[in-house]
């Protein structure tokens, strides 16, 4: 039973930094539910006091990753038209590869400024606000679930 818990923790753990990048994955938490399946096993590796840690860090993570695209639209003069356009973007540039990955969120809230009604270099420079945005909260994201991937895979070799 415990090396199926160390598997499913395995799966979580690498699902969780996919999850990172990828927006219909919610990253931290999926790899803060594998360093809880190692608690499962017969020495559990982390103390209390270090789940509660990077339990309030995950959830802040979720919640900064909500606010951080919106703001660094925001901060550059950017409306819903642009958050939204964002986010589409992305959901779209999934499909194209890295690149896509990169380039869909910027593509997605200059078209959605467009939309809104914003001339193109106040679009741009909305859309350059989003993509920073993004760009911040993939980053956030990432660094937590890699540093969570190194504690778990640490506690098991």
């Amino acid at each position: 039973m415990e090396t199926l818990w160390i598997v499913i923790g395995a799966i979580c753990i690498i699902t969780g930094i996919a999850g990172s990048i990828l927006p219909v994955l919610p990253g931290p938490p999926i790899s803060f539910a594998g360093m809880l399946l190692l608690q499962l096993t017969n020495n559990p590796p982390f103390t209390t006091n270090q789940l509660i840690f990077w339990g309030v860090v995950v959830a802040a993570v979720t919640l900064l990753d909500y606010f951080i695209p919106v703001w660094g639209t925001k901060k550059f003069g950017g409306s819903k038209y642009g958050t939204w356009g964002s986010t589409i973007g992305l959901i779209f540039g999934l499909f194209l590869g890295p690149a896509g990955i990169i380039a869909g969120p910027f593509l997605g809230a200059l078209i959605g400024e467009l939309i809104g009604g914003k001339d193109s270099q106040s679009a741009l420079k909305s859309a350059f606000g989003s993509f920073i945005g993004f760009l911040a909260g993939t980053v956030v994201k990432l660094v937590t679930t890699i540093i969570m991937a190194f504690l778990f895979f640490k506690a098991i070799l």
